[in-house]
């Protein structure tokens, strides 16, 4: 598909708006890219919506729900930026508390919102027992991916993903992603989107729909590449705590000297964020601070060679 980057469409002979008309409502490329992740998480044609990044996504969602007042329960250990969100939004009046997402939810919150898994500690969610809750429920599954999980199918009511991950999957386009089981709550999100403006624009949308081509080969790629690297990791006498859901191609693992470890390796990157094609590792306790472990580095495999990946981390590791 190519990329149609117009703003504006003519009106029709009668003066009558047509499918599109501000691309800030909708647009084309947009539109079709939404339509493949609906199918891929097993919603209903065309409930899913496209945003900015996946932050900007988790923000109109909480903000198109909720009411000043309500709490929303987080998975504890779940990415900190989504905590940063709602402790920024706690000005407008939202509350959170976080809890342990492998049981029940707490009593007396609006919104349950789990992680699948949890980045970068790696626990899974109970899906069912958060169904069973009367509060919506949304889980950002960017880690999992459709690949290897439908929340909706499990009694989610919303599936949220950082498009810029595993979805986009080369490290080039900031994009996030809502999937809802009810087109009521969709048309909600989508007007709030269309009047607040955090929509995803056309040549952003069209990687999208490239990175979405090979997603399925990409995932299971990387994840038979990190069974075999957390298995490895987990019997290294330099590693004391290894992390690996068994799906996807994110692990997390503790040594005595992070910084150290991240620096020598020289086929893995450097760098922050996951799920694109080269692989990264990084120190989170940078970012985060004593929620995690001072020595955990998270490790986003890639579709390298699994024997070059391992010779890299081995030989990381043995300089420490």
């Amino acid at each position: 598909m190519s990329v149609d980057r117009r703003t504006v469409w003519p009106y029709d002979e009668r003066s009558e708006p047509g499918d599109f008309v501000y691309s800030r409502y909708a647009h084309p490329t947009g539109v079709e890219a939404e339509r493949q992740i609906a199918a891929l998480e097993g919603a209903p044609a065309g409930q899913a919506l496209l945003f900015s990044s996946g932050s900007a996504a988790a923000a109109a969602l909480v903000l198109a729900l909720l009411e000043p007042g309500d709490t929303i329960a987080l998975a504890a250990g779940a990415y900190f930026g989504t905590g940063v969100i709602f402790r920024e939004l706690g000005r407008w009046g939202l509350r959170h508390v976080e809890f342990d997402q492998t049981g029940p939810p707490p009593d007396g919150v609006q919104l349950v919102w789990l992680e699948a898994p949890s980045n970068p500690l790696l626990t899974m969610p109970d899906l069912e027992a958060a169904a069973a809750h009367p509060a919506r429920v949304v889980c950002d599954s960017t880690a999992a991916t459709p690949i290897h999980l439908r929340p909706l199918e499990h009694g989610a009511d919303f599936v949220l993903h950082s498009g810029t991950k595993y979805l986009a999957g080369h490290h080039d386009a900031l994009v996030g992603a809502v999937v809802s089981k009810s087109a009521d709550d969709h048309e909600r999100l989508r007007l709030f989107r269309q009047r607040t403006g955090p929509s995803c624009a056309p040549d952003v949308a069209w990687l999208l729909l490239r990175g979405l081509k090979t997603l399925r080969v990409r995932v299971e790629r990387q994840t038979a590449t990190a069974r075999i690297l957390a298995e490895r990791l987990a019997a290294h006498p330099k590693v004391e705590t290894t992390r690996y859901a068994g799906i996807g191609g994110l692990i997390s693992f503790d040594v005595a000297d992070a910084r150290a470890v991240e620096t020598a390796t020289r086929l893995i990157r450097n760098a922050t964020s996951l799920g694109g094609t080269d692989s990264t590792m990084e120190s989170r306790h940078r970012w985060e601070g004593d929620r995690i472990p001072r020595g955990l580095l998270r490790l986003s495999v890639g579709l390298e060679d699994p024997e070059e990946l391992w010779a890299d981390l081995d030989r990381a590791l043995r300089q420490v």
